[in-house]
């Protein structure tokens, strides 16, 4: 496994660090530590093509068939690494030395994959190997557009059943920007509706990320229409994580985009706030 010349940042969240096909590693503001990554996206596919990607050269699609056997290995040996050995020390400030999660997230949907469940039982195999089954958790960062599959749903009843917990994208809430920011063609009854299967399965957080296009901040009529359908689901969600841009996008708009204002950022908060949605920020 190679060695960092530095120590992870929230800033570089590239899965080419580690050296490894699969797993790799960051510091994660939002999970508050080291979060060890699942990569099941290795091609660089992914079924969205959200314009603030950090991705290279993603293209649309699912991911090749995964070499499970390799997977394993590779979790098994970065864990060991982790836990048993000096990987910490060599990468990771003192103050992220904390193992939050093993998180699937990567370089495009994970749930497209259609190993998905097995790599579920794979990561449960490992944890209690290592003793950390229901120790630390397992997350599913998802745009969440299979939700309405079964097959899917299925995967995240066993996800549930580790610890699980998904970390559900809604970035808008109108036709026209979820167009614009995801370039998906989704209506928000759409989102809605699978946002709640979701939730309804296992414990989900909507995750948000909020930014300018071209110089403007999110306007009235789409801040509304967010806040509308966060509040439609809010009796089964466990929160909200808004987060501003924290590392450039590598998509062919990357050069329309910009960071709104903390302030800006907050004011979206306080309204989730009122509505009693707990919510987090992440400037």
């Amino acid at each position: 496994m190679s060695v960092s010349k530095q120590y992870l940042s929230i800033h570089d969240h590239s899965r080419e660090l580690s050296g490894l096909k699969y797993i790799y590693s960051v510091v994660s503001r939002r999970a508050g530590g080291l979060s060890i990554g699942i990569n099941l996206n290795v091609n660089n596919a992914c079924n969205w093509q959200c314009i603030y990607c950090e991705i290279p050269n993603l293209t649309r699609g699912s991911p090749p068939p995964i070499e499970l056997d390799v997977l394993e290995n590779e979790l098994r040996l970065f864990l060991h690494d982790i836990i048993h050995g000096d990987y910490m020390e060599r990468n990771v400030a003192i103050e992220d030395r904390h193992l939050k999660d093993i998180a699937f997230s990567g370089n495009g949907e994970p749930t497209s994959a259609a190993e998905f469940p097995q790599v579920i039982l794979i990561v449960k195999k490992i944890l209690q190997e290592f003793d950390l089954l229901h120790k630390i958790k397992i997350r599913l960062i998802t745009n969440g557009s299979l939700m309405h599959e079964t097959s899917v749903l299925k995967s995240i009843e066993m996800l549930e059943e580790i610890n699980g917990e998904v970390w559900f994208k809604v970035d808008a809430a109108t036709e026209e920007t979820i167009k614009t920011v995801n370039q998906v063609n989704l209506k928000p009854n759409q989102i809605l509706e699978r946002l709640l299967n979701t939730a309804n399965i296992c414990p989900t957080f909507v995750q948000t990320c909020v930014f300018m296009i071209n110089g403007k901040s999110p306007d009235d009529k789409d801040i509304d229409a967010y806040i509308e359908l966060i509040n439609k689901a809010k009796k089964i969600i466990k929160g909200v994580h808004l987060y501003g841009l924290a590392r450039p996008s590598l998509q062919p708009r990357a050069g329309d985009l910009g960071r709104i204002s903390e302030e800006e950022l907050k004011n979206i908060a306080k309204k989730l706030i009122g509505l009693n949605i707990p919510t987090t920020v992440s400037y």
